[in-house]
């Protein structure tokens, strides 16, 4: 059992277990507490110490990890907590929003604590490997001061010492992931409707996405600097696509509603003389809400 390796860990869930469980078998000196107290037996039986409060598992280690289901479970687990947390350093990697998070920081110090927010991009069978990701985020000094003991979970990198970059980053990243496969969704469905084996189709697409990495790096310097060289193409050659892709699907009952945004952009950005320009310059045509 290594001293100076001492952690508790919030929150028993699929996660928060496999968190715990990987601590105990590296030889940390883990203390666990769940609200239901049932979660923490297997735990137990792997040599983790249960507490009777999430105050006392906060008083047992030098460093908490909180895994909890949302971010008003967090609310109810710090209202509990209080002052115990005074000197200690709380890694909070529930999910929850960038407000929230520097919300959490700021009740950290008013009771003299330290804290870091962090949020988790894998499956709980993937914690302590490379197969996972953890964006962390506040003090650089406490994130320095913890670095080896976060690495343990995984890859980890540093956004910022705004405590609410970690969830940027985090829904920043979920959020495009979403968008690429709604929108791979809505074409399988045309892919479909026209006769074609869908799954070989993926297969194809899955071939071309290889080239996304190096435009996607494009597009952010891009955006970054200002200058919009043609990426993909100039917009005035691009905007030839677009009434034929929207007639396509529309003429198979498939929704055309973001075809028709980058149509709209397109013509604008051609409209105001940048038709020389990439599809990254649509950035400037883009709402601020």
């Amino acid at each position: 059992m290594r001293t100076e390796g001492q952690v508790s860990v919030i929150g028993l869930g699929d996660m928060g277990s496999a968190i715990a469980r990987m601590f105990v078998e590296r030889g940390y000196a883990t203390t666990v507490w769940n609200r239901t107290a049932s979660k923490t037996a297997p735990l137990a039986d792997a040599g983790a110490a249960v507490a009777a409060t999430a105050a006392e598992a906060v008083a047992a280690s030098p460093l908490t990890v909180l895994c909890l289901l949302d971010g008003t479970a967090v609310d109810e687990v710090l209202a509990v907590v209080g002052d115990t947390a005074a000197g200690k350093v709380l890694v909070n990697v529930t999910s929850c929003s960038p407000a929230q998070a520097r919300a959490n920081e700021r009740w950290a110090h008013e009771q003299g604590a330290d804290y870091l927010d962090g949020k988790i991009m894998g499956d709980p069978p993937y914690v302590g490997t490379t197969n996972i990701l953890l964006p962390f985020s506040g003090s650089r000094s406490v994130f320095d001061a913890h670095e080896a003991t976060l690495k343990e979970l995984g890859p980890i990198s540093y956004q910022g010492e705004d405590a609410g970059f970690a969830a940027v980053e985090f829904l920043a990243q979920v959020a495009v992931a979403y968008e690429l496969l709604i929108g791979f969704l809505h074409t399988v469905r045309l892919v479909q409707a026209e006769g074609l084996d869908v799954a070989e189709f993926a297969e194809r697409v899955a071939d071309s996405v290889a080239a996304y990495p190096a435009l996607l790096t494009t597009m952010g310097k891009a955006v970054k600097n200002g200058d919009y060289a043609p990426d993909m193409g100039p917009l005035n050659v691009q905007a030839a696509l677009m009434d034929d892709m929207i007639s396509h699907r529309e003429s198979r009952g498939v929704e055309a509603l973001r075809m028709r945004e980058v149509k709209k952009l397109m013509d604008a950005r051609i409209a105001e003389g940048h038709g020389d320009q990439g599809f990254s310059s649509l950035f400037e045509l883009l709402p601020r809400l």
